[in-house]
This record gives structure tokens, C-alpha cells and sequence, in this order.
């Protein structure tokens, strides 16, 4: 007799094993006991997991493998910190273009002072001397660049050079106009929400799956989907969701219909 319960859970227990012998993967560790503590929800779930993807090779592991890797990686808490720092990312571009503004009219009075005071700093002046200054302890820069770089600030006098109030105002006309998108799908899927929400798991999840069915080169299906019953308890358990907290198969419905509706 097959028992896919046994037999998910001993795909769970092999996974661990083997993160712990390559020493990697502690917060998917994580996720392996909380499925393995809570064994009796997930009696129905690990059935139609089973019945499902048996006959694909690799199929049960690579599902069960993609569940406890959302939940380690695209919990609540990990999406959270994700809107943090593109939050953040959006901030530091608009400080990175006052600043660069800024600093690029006191290079220009610099020079200007310089130019007409009699008065002069021993500072850079030239965008070579400044590159040859940066690069100073970049070994590639010494052995490979320099002498070919350095030669060309004397060969072409300054006329033919950006000032570094030039180069410094287009960094900061850059940062100004930068648009910030995830560079990822699992990251554009589980933050294109405006507010964190248990949804963003469930978009991860399903773009996960979708990266690694047979039009991918994976092993689970084309189109493949587990009931909205078996999602709720997988993101239950996987997230350890308190009696409080746990969503059930019509929230799943609800979110499904919603992506559907918002994907045409």
C-alpha cells in the first residue's frame, strides 16, 4: 500500500538531511519541521500532492521543495523587508540626486575660485586622475588599465574631457530619473501589491511553479494546480498560521479569481 504521507514526509526529512550535511538552507529547515509537526493537517494535502505529480519523476520533490522555499524565503516577514528596500532604494535615489546637484555647483565654484582668485587647493581636477585615485588598490585597474589609461590625459588636454562637476550632475540627473522594478519574477510577483498581505505568498508560490513546469524544463506540469483546500493548509502549515490566523479554501478561491481578473 502507498502512503503518501510517508512518503512526503520522507522526501522532507531527505531534503533536511541534506541541507545540513552541505551546511546551507537553515530557514528551509525550518519549514520542514513545521510540515513535519503538523502531519495530520496535511494527511489530504500530501494525497492529492501525490496523486497528482507520482507518476513524474521529480514531481513530488521539486513541489514540496518549491512550498518549503516560499515559505522560507517569501514569508510575510521577507516580503515586508522587500517593499522596505524598494521603499528604501526609491529614497536613496532621490538623496543620491539633491546631493549630486549640490556637490556639482560647489565643484564648479572650486574651479571658478581657482580660475580667477589667485588662490588654488591641491585637489583632483581631472576625471583620470580621479579614476587612477579610486582604483588605486584594484589590481586589475594597475596591472591591465593604467598605462594604457593614464597616457591619454596628457595626449587630449581638458577640452576633450567631462569636468567632475559633469560627471557628477549626470549621476545625479541618473538616480533622478531611475525607475525601480524587481529584478526577478518571484520579487515582482510577491510585491506588486501597494500593502503586505498573506496574498503576496500565494503569488509567489503560484509563479514559482509556474518557473519550474515542463514549458520551463521542470518537473511539474503545464498548467498545473492543487485545490484551493490543499493551498490553504500547505500555506497554513508552512507559515505556521495560528487558529487566529489561518486562511481557508475560499480565500484561495477569492485570490485566484482576482489574479485572473487582474492578468486579462
Amino acid at each position: 500500500m502507498t502512503d503518501p504521507t510517508q512518503i512526503c514526509e520522507d522526501i522532507l526529512r531527505a531534503d533536511k538531511a541534506g541541507n545540513i550535511e552541505k551546511a546551507i538552507l537553515p530557514s528551509e529547515n525550518r519549514i520542514i519541521d513545521r510540515l513535519l509537526d503538523r502531519r495530520l493537517e496535511l494527511v489530504e494535502a500530501y494525497a492529492e500532492i501525490h496523486e497528482k505529480l507520482h507518476a513524474r519523476p521529480y514531481g513530488i520533490e521539486t513541489m514540496l521543495g518549491i512550498v518549503t522555499n516560499v515559505a522560507a524565503f517569501w514569508n510575510p516577514e521577507r516580503v515586508a523587508d522587500a517593499r522596505d528596500a524598494r521603499n528604501r532604494l526609491e529614497e536613496v535615489n532621490r538623496e543620491i540626486a539633491e546631493l549630486a546637484m549640490d556637490l556639482a555647483g560647489l565643484l564648479e565654484e572650486r574651479s571658478e575660485i581657482g580660475n580667477t582668485s589667485g588662490f588654488a587647493s591641491d585637489t583632483h581636477y581631472h576625471i583620470v586622475d580621479v579614476i587612477d585615485a579610486a582604483s588605486s588598490e584594484n589590481g586589475f585597474y594597475r596591472f591591465h588599465l593604467r598605462d594604457e589609461l593614464k597616457p591619454l590625459s596628457s595626449r587630449y588636454d581638458l577640452k576633450y574631457w567631462p569636468s567632475l562637476a559633469e560627471v557628477v550632475r549626470v549621476i545625479g540627473q541618473d538616480a533622478d530619473i531611475a525607475g525601480t522594478a524587481a529584478t526577478d519574477s518571484l520579487t515582482r510577483a510577491a510585491t506588486t501589491g501597494s500593502r503586505g498581505s498573506r496574498a503576496d505568498f500565494f503569488k509567489a508560490l503560484f509563479e514559482l511553479i509556474m518557473e519550474n513546469d515542463t514549458a520551463s524544463h521542470g518537473h511539474i506540469p503545464r498548467g498545473f494546480k492543487l485545490s484551493d483546500s490543499t493551498l490553504a493548509t500547505l500555506a497554513n502549515c508552512a507559515l505556521d498560521l495560528g487558529p487566529d490566523d489561518v486562511v481557508d479554501a475560499a480565500y484561495v478561491k477569492r485570490l485566484r479569481q482576482r489574479l485572473r481578473g487582474e492578468s486579462r
